[in-house]
């Protein structure tokens, strides 16, 4: 019995890619194998920003023999039947078995052995057809072969890939990229390549080289060292699995990290900080003995860095102060606004194309709510039933939640977090958000018309 390790070695896979991704992985190799009558013991997977990996154990070095039995003539039929039959099979009459069926008739069969197959040989073919037919959400293609619709697609460029069976490389070469025994380590920390002798090293040389493969046990560190960081300094977590979840799939090497913003932010609501914090900047949001949200969070980020992550905290802090300070400005200039101002915007929000404006659906809503009460179905409201439904949506015309986003701005620009400017955890930052932090902005024009359907961009072609 052999191990078998595949390794596809690509750029950043976004973070909500990964979970499915692995078990996509493991279903598309247990059907390729099952195809030519193979079967792991175990299956595991794993993915990392950078690679998605699979680990067979348990598998035979070659497939068994099998043989394939074909029904032919009677053993009396006339004789072109019989020669009809020969031909198709490619046997003399001497080779084919007589068998008779219930009825006494003597019928003639074709058995013919195949032998067994290499198991290394079904690899080459199988683990190509699990990368051309892996179902990614969104994919693309890259290089200079991505004019043709015929070309690799992946979730982000392909690099490289690794392909053991016990210490021997199986050949694979798809769309230029040849497999072998060398993958990298973390992007700053151990960019070099790496040589991996099998699956059963697999794990601790990564390890060696700054990433942590298994994402259970990122996320345990991503969790534990959040609450180890907030004790320190007497708070606690509001707890969030999503959110160490999703950390832990845009790190190889995560370091929870304690920082604060101004107090004075706390005058926005409490939904409206954490929401920026955690939707825009995956930052942990802390609260205080007595449970009040305090001014600090933590961010994950994936380096060790030699001033202790004093550079990544400031500009991390310094990104967050952005995002604080246009929710702040867009929930004071909505305090300014009556609701009933803000649903009078409802009818320029397109709903649904087909289904009209969010005013038509907070109409259809209330003439449902007035059926429902008529009809016994609900308890009447103390309020006028004239105005049931009628706030539902007015949100979506404030300055503080366009399409569903706090303080207005569209995909936020990544904090900075990586050695140098790049990936997570690095120092320095520059103002995110709509002026970059500073006072004095004008009002935001009225909102178009939003069409909350989604669309599909055309397929971006960026070079390797």
């Amino acid at each position: 019995m052999a191990d078998f390790l595949l390794e596809l070695l690509s750029e950043e896979i976004p973070a909500r890619m990964q979970e499915k991704a692995c078990a996509d992985l493991a279903r598309l190799f247990a059907a390729e194998l099952a195809k030519a009558g193979l079967a792991a013991d175990a299956v595991e997977t794993y993915a990392t920003p950078r690679r998605l990996a699979l680990i067979a154990r348990g598998l035979p070095l070659a497939t068994e023999p099998v043989a394939e039995e074909v029904k032919g003539p009677r053993a009396d039929a006339p004789p072109q039947a019989l020669a009809g039959f020969l031909g198709k099979t490619g046997l003399t009459r001497e080779q084919l078995v007589e068998r008779a069926d219930a009825k006494g008739n003597i019928i003639l069969f074709a058995v013919t052995e195949k032998p067994g197959r290499a198991t290394a040989a079904v690899l080459a073919e199988a683990v190509p057809a699990i990368i051309r037919g892996f179902p990614w959400p969104k994919s693309m293609r890259w290089g200079a072969e991505s004019a043709s619709t015929a070309s690799l697609r992946w979730v982000r460029p392909l690099k490289g890939i690794v392909a053991l069976l016990d210490e021997m490389v199986v050949p694979i070469e798809i769309a230029g990229i040849v497999s072998g025994a060398a993958t990298v380590g973390h992007r700053f920390h151990h960019p070099e390549p790496i040589t991996i002798g099998s699956a059963d090293d697999y794990a601790f040389k990564l390890r060696t080289a700054h990433v942590i493969l298994d994402p259970a046990e990122r996320r345990a560190i991503i969790r534990d060292g959040a609450a180890s960081v907030a004790a320190a300094a007497g708070l606690t977590v509001v707890p969030d699995e999503g959110l160490v979840a999703e950390n832990a799939g845009l790190t190889e090497w995560p370091v929870p990290l304690l920082g604060a913003f101004d107090p004075a932010f706390l005058s926005v609501p409490r939904e409206v900080i954490q929401l920026t914090m955690r939707t825009n900047q995956k930052y942990f949001a802390l609260v205080d003995g007595a449970g009040a949200l305090a001014p600090n969070f933590v961010c994950t980020a994936n380096i060790m860095a030699r001033d202790g992550g004093v550079g990544v905290v400031a500009g991390n802090a310094k990104v967050l102060a952005a995002r604080l300070s246009d929710a702040k400005f867009f929930w004071e200039q909505d305090l300014k606004v009556k609701l009933a101002e803000s649903a009078a915007k409802l009818d320029q929000i397109v709903f649904h194309e087909k289904l009209g404006t969010v005013a038509d659906k907070v109409n259809r809503v209330a003439k449902l709510a007035r059926w429902l009460v008529e009809e016994g179905i609900v308890s009447s409201s103390p309020s006028p039933l004239r105005g049931e439904g009628r706030g539902e949506g007015s949100n979506l015309a404030t300055g503080a939640t366009p399409d569903g986003e706090v303080a207005g701005g569209g995909p936020p620009p990544p904090p900075p977090r990586g050695g140098g400017g790049g990936g997570r955890g690095g120092g320095g930052g520059g103002g995110g958000g709509r002026g970059g932090g500073g006072g004095g902005r004008r009002p935001p024009p009225p909102p178009p018309p939003r069409h909350h359907h989604p669309t599909t961009p055309p397929p971006a072609t960026p070079t390797a």
